[in-house]
């Protein structure tokens, strides 16, 4: 860990976007939603990476973890329920201790560094003693996280770097996938993004009618459980390419069945003039078509629609343009 402590005072907001005729609007909802007596986190929170195969989903992190690094994620949840902090609130913390010590509360790092997050004595994280003890370093981690503005906005790896102060700011979304499988596993969460429904009206125009009516049948699926190889023909669960598929096809515009055969499926534009309804890709290398690995739909304002992964549900989250593995075209289909 590097640097110093943060000031500063979270503003909580639920954010849904939704769709009408014509335009696309953002809805600001004050309303928290409440699951297994845990505060939910907003649905347009980055929850878990971009991934459409089993290997992403987190769960053979999860199986090779040792009793030890259970127990401290179990702390961590523990003492987040305890505070009233949302699973989004954990996940930070359950990557940042992951990234840091391997979520071992370690006598030794670099220089003064030292516990589950690596905290340093000599920044004014503590003692010694204090931040080698599982529940006040825990604890501690929860306090600086909730002084850091808009971190229930952000990509979790995100939230974990602006508490840690890393030169590595990147290493800490490694673990998105295993600490999400966590939060249902270990926190027992089910639909821990609190996704579902939206309702009212667009602000942003869609390039195309068909953009435009694909646009409202991928959000009317919010809420519906991702599976991997979900088929095309039944609209209980999808997969991040079933969803474009089946969203075009509703507008009209067949498009192939996997993410990178739909990369080819439309006009190439660059990635920042994405417009509504277009598609974007990611990929292990972003030069490399041939690793693509997720898509999912722009919806203008800097968000987008996805089937994400296991265990989280059709949802909507913000996106940004300098996103890791984002590759920089986007696609338009039927153009």
């Amino acid at each position: 860990m590097r640097g110093t402590l943060i000031a500063g005072t979270a503003a909580a907001a639920v954010v849904a976007v939704v769709v009408g005729t014509g335009v696309l609007n953002t809805v600001v909802n004050q309303t928290e939603q409440a699951a297994n007596q845990v505060r939910l986190a907003s649905c347009n929170a980055s929850l878990g990476p971009t991934t459409t195969g089993p290997a992403g989903s987190g769960e053979g992190d999860v199986a090779r973890l040792t009793d030890e690094q259970r127990g401290t994620a179990a702390l961590i949840v523990s003492i987040g329920k305890q505070r009233g902090l949302p699973p989004l609130a954990w996940q930070v913390a359950i990557q940042a201790g992951m990234t840091e010590s391997g979520l071992r509360s370690l006598r030794y790092g670099d220089r003064d560094s030292q516990g589950i997050f690596q905290m340093r004595p000599s920044m004014g994280w503590g003692s010694v003693e204090e931040v080698t003890n599982p529940t006040y370093a825990v604890n501690k981690f929860y306090d600086v996280l909730l002084e850091v503005p808009g971190w229930d906005g952000q990509r979790p790896g995100d939230s974990a770097q602006d508490v840690e102060r890393s030169a590595f700011p990147d290493r800490y979304h490694r673990w998105e996938a295993m600490a999400a499988h966590l939060i249902g596993s270990v926190g027992q969460v089910a639909n821990f993004t609190g996704c579902g429904q939206g309702v009212g009206a667009l602000l942003l125009p869609a390039p195309t009618a068909a953009a435009g009516n694909a646009i409202q049948w991928a959000l009317g699926q919010q809420g519906k459980p991702y599976v991997w190889g979900a088929l095309t023909d039944q609209q209980n669960s999808y997969d991040c390419s079933s969803l474009m598929l089946q969203s075009y096809r509703a507008a009209g515009i067949q498009l192939p069945r996997t993410s990178r055969e739909q990369y080819y499926a439309g006009a190439m534009l660059p990635l920042e003039q994405a417009q509504p309804g277009d598609l974007l890709f990611w990929a292990t290398d972003e030069s490399d078509p041939r690793t693509i690995h997720h898509v999912a739909m722009y919806l203008g304002d800097g968000k987008i629609v996805e089937a994400q992964q296991t265990g989280v549900p059709v949802h909507i989250r913000p996106v940004k343009f300098t996103e890791g593995e984002l590759v920089n075209q986007a696609v338009r289909p039927g153009v």
